[in-house]
């Protein structure tokens, strides 16, 4: 019998996250509406966007809300005109949670620019808690070989630095920078490699240049220090603007900077000249559908290995400090299903 209550840690207001704004909280279950389904967590990975969701920084939320967009869990209940899908299936949530499907994005397969977007532990309640209802479309069959924990981070480190690394331009042979090497990073840089990229690493933690150096890195270094050679491309993925002058001077003309980060402090003012050339700097705004399916698609085929710390899910709060000051190697994710 399905429970009638459910446990979840929900922001009831914004603040610092070293203030704990995330609360834990008995909430009654959703149900599966019309062409939903309902799915239990078993694990959800920490992002930080969901840091960003917890101060306040991202526009446009609901509030209270109950972040988390990384879920993977399993379906337990089909609502009303759903067909193809049972209880029982093993599925993930990533960030898009639905959209118009009526304006000129969506109609070319442009979907997470629709300004009427909604999204997964910001627009809607998310996966920091025991259940949660989804379109069915939005609830995607997990590939074999990844347990729960493996394939959480990938639903959003994962796809939006797909999407990153494609928007980026590096292709077979390309020296490609990354700037930040947490969570998504550690999954492009391997996907990068599988498609023929070298890869150069700017990241300041010990850990994580470890990581970087294990997974294929050809170098490895600080932002502000010379790299041994120019990128034909790069991707920042710390939200820090002061990053965006500098990996322009390390740019070949003609190449791509990415910005991935949702959220990102203010980029200082710039001298023209690390423009011209036909540099181009792009954000990166979300994740299509499409761009989820192909993730699940490549990443058994690398594979990708997600290096990935487990905490129970009342440990939100320092998960996300932690997160914040740079100390988690790899991806976080929150326990969620048996969790005491």
């Amino acid at each position: 019998m399905q429970a009638r209550s459910m446990r979840a840690m929900r922001v009831e207001r914004h603040g610092k996250i070293e203030a704990a704004p995330l609360a834990e909280v008995e909430l009654p279950v959703p149900d599966a509406g019309p062409g939903e389904v309902l799915v239990r967590v078993n694990v959800c990975g920490v992002c930080h966007t969901d840091l960003h969701v917890a101060e306040g920084d991202l526009p446009g939320g609901k509030l209270p809300v109950t972040p988390g967009h990384q879920v993977a869990g399993l379906i337990a209940a089909v609502g009303p005109g759903v067909e193809g899908r049972r209880t029982g299936e093993r599925v993930g949530v990533p960030w898009l949670y639905d959209t118009c499907g009526e304006c000129r994005f969506c109609r070319s397969g442009r979907e997470n620019l629709c300004d009427r977007a909604l999204f997964t532990g910001h627009s809607v309640d998310g996966g920091y808690a025991e259940y949660l209802a989804v379109p069915e479309e939005s609830a995607y069959r997990l590939p074999d070989g990844f347990d729960d924990a493996a394939v959480a981070p990938l639903l959003c480190g994962g796809v939006i630095g797909l999407r990153a690394l494609r928007l980026s331009g590096a292709g077979k042979g390309d020296l490609l920078g990354l700037y930040g090497f947490g969570a998504s990073a550690h999954i492009v840089i391997q996907i990068a490699l599988y498609r023929g990229s070298r890869a150069f690493v700017f990241t300041r933690g010990a850990e994580h240049a470890a990581l970087a150096r294990r997974l294929g890195a050809e170098w490895v270094g600080r932002a502000g220090d010379g790299a041994p050679g120019e990128l034909d491309a790069a991707i920042i993925f710390a939200p820090a603007g002061p990053l965006v002058p500098m990996a322009l001077r390390a740019l070949k003309k003609g190449g791509t900077l990415a910005l991935a980060g949702i959220h990102m402090s203010n980029i200082p003012e710039m001298e023209y000249a690390l423009l011209y050339g036909e540099r181009v700097v792009r954000s990166v705004a979300n994740s299509t559908r499409a761009d989820v399916v192909e993730l699940l698609d490549v990443a058994p085929r690398v594979p990708v290995q997600t290096d990935v710390e487990a905490f129970p899910l009342v440990e939100a709060n320092d998960v996300l400090r932690r997160l914040k000051a740079g100390g988690i190697r790899g991806a976080a994710v929150l326990q969620v299903a048996g969790a005491p």
